[in-house]
């Protein structure tokens, strides 16, 4: 039996682990960390439990597939609702806005709230739907670094239809161009965080993500964001997969251009192939130092990074629901100080996850689990304590004002995280949560490939390589890799 080595238990190399089993390889995964999941992990804060990472969930059916994929039941090990309410909205003159699920309700719905016509959002949503079937078959499901990707049907309609993808004009420039109200647009560019992008930046292409929550709709797993590391950490165990936690990978061994397996201390561990689920930077860095560097692809733009305040909140608060968002009322100045000035803004948007809202466990009776988080640039040395103890007063205040709210007094338990804590427990060069930001119509193709031209035998998966960060692109280059293989 061949043996594979993956470097890294987060989702992608969970989700790796699980399909070069089923292929018949003898899968090893070596983990610095004590537990799996990387960013999708959780933690308990007194009497309070936290998703720690991601808490969007949407197409789960890139989680539910590996179980099909090893002949189990997806909804025995798996479960998940879909919500009702994809998000709450709030803005600092009062105005709040609650954005139903229900695809056919939806334009109605937004119409009725701002200044626009059904016609003008259910266009702006068939854009949406037409560039995410477009590009999904090539940007996302296959390699853009292999030839055959460009010989298909699929690639030479997505070709044919350029134009229809605004890539060389901004996300902010097309909303703005199609909506005139400046709420609403501030709405839709709120979409670009979601590969830690400024929407004044990034390309209008991204304007296919709305589709994902409008269109696919949000979701809920049961036992909350943590399920999907447990349910598949599970599945990988039931596959035959052996974990390694506690083992902090040295170097990549590389004899004659050919990855041959890779060193813990002075111990060497053979294999047939090595995956890297960590950082590509951090990989290139530490691990294949006596290689060749992409220097180009490595020294590209950090996406943003975040400041999360994980809170115990007395009571129950009715205005809120699973998703918030506050918005900054000076949101292009917000991003200039994110990439441009590598700071947070005094009115930072603010997020507020509260997963007590779907899993009444987390939190004590009476009580709620808040998830507060900010977004900040990249750790570049930044005096960090003293923007921390800024930004919490900041986005109290903030918190008070738009929901008319004491917080101070409501806070009973409290932890935080920070870039630099993400980098020093997820290797990802400078605590930056998606790799490289997306802030050209060219980052697409700028991410590095799931595999090494150089070396053979060596491949990459993971948030900061192709197609991306966050949890459905994470699933996705494990795909990819399986498929070279």
């Amino acid at each position: 039996m061949q043996k594979a080595i993956v470097i890294g238990a987060g989702i992608a190399g969970i989700a790796t682990s699980i399909r070069l089993a089923v292929k018949g390889y003898d899968v090893h995964v070596y983990e610095a960390n004590t537990y799996p999941g990387g960013k999708l992990t959780s933690i308990n804060v007194g009497d309070f439990r936290f998703d720690a990472g991601p808490s969007l969930f949407t197409l789960p059916h890139l989680v539910t597939e590996l179980f099909d994929l090893c002949g189990e039941s997806s909804e025995v090990h798996f479960k998940y609702n879909k919500k009702d309410t994809i998000c709450n909205y709030f803005w600092d003159d009062g105005f709040s806005y609650s954005m139903p699920s229900d695809s056919a309700e939806i334009p109605r719905s937004i119409s009725n709230h701002f200044d626009v016509s059904e016609d003008a959002i259910n266009h702006y949503l068939d854009l949406s739907k037409t560039k995410y079937e477009l590009t999904n078959p090539i940007f996302i499901e296959k390699s853009l670094h292999k030839p055959s990707t460009y010989f298909s049907k699929k690639t030479l309609r997505a070709l044919f239809s350029m134009f229809r993808l605004d890539l060389f004009t901004s996300l902010h420039k097309k909303n703005k161009i199609l909506f005139s109200d400046p709420k609403l647009v501030q709405l839709f560019d709120r979409f670009a965080t979601y590969n830690g992008s400024s929407p004044y930046q990034t390309s209008g292409i991204m304007s296919m993500i709305p589709h994902l929550e409008m269109g696919l709709g949000t979701f809920f797993p049961e036992g909350g964001m943590n399920s999907i590391t447990e349910s598949l950490f599970g599945l990988a165990k039931r596959q035959g997969v052996k974990f390694h936690f506690s083992n902090l990978v040295d170097e990549i061994i590389v004899e004659d251009k050919v990855a041959v397996g890779i060193r813990i201390g002075a111990e060497k561990v053979l294999s047939n192939l090595v995956v890297s689920n960590m950082d590509i930077f951090s990989t290139y860095k530490h691990l294949l130092a006596d290689q060749r560097q992409p220097k180009r692809i490595l020294d590209q733009e950090r996406s943003s990074s975040a400041l999360i305040f994980y809170w115990g909140i007395k009571g129950k608060h009715s205005k809120l629901d699973l998703h918030n968002i506050l918005f900054s009322s000076n949101y292009k100045e917000e991003f200039d100080y994110i990439f441009e000035k590598k700071d947070i803004h005094k009115d930072p948007t603010v997020y507020i996850n509260i997963s007590s809202k779907c899993k009444e466990s987390d939190a004590p009776n009476n009580c709620e689990n808040w998830f507060v988080m900010v977004n900040t640039p990249s750790d570049t040395g930044q005096d960090w304590d003293t923007l921390i103890s800024k930004t919490k007063k900041n986005i109290i205040k903030k918190i008070n004002k738009t929901l008319d709210l004491n917080l101070e007094s409501l806070i009973i338990e409290e932890c935080l995280l920070d870039p630099r804590l993400i980098e020093s427990r997820t290797r990802s060069h400078q605590g930056s949560l998606y790799g490289t930001s997306s802030n050209s119509q060219y980052s697409a193709f700028l991410r590095h490939p799931n595999f090494s031209s150089q070396i053979k035998n060596l491949f990459f998966v993971g948030g900061s390589v192709h197609p991306g960060g966050g949890i459905p692109l994470c699933l996705n280059s494990a795909k990819i890799v399986s498929n070279f293989i």
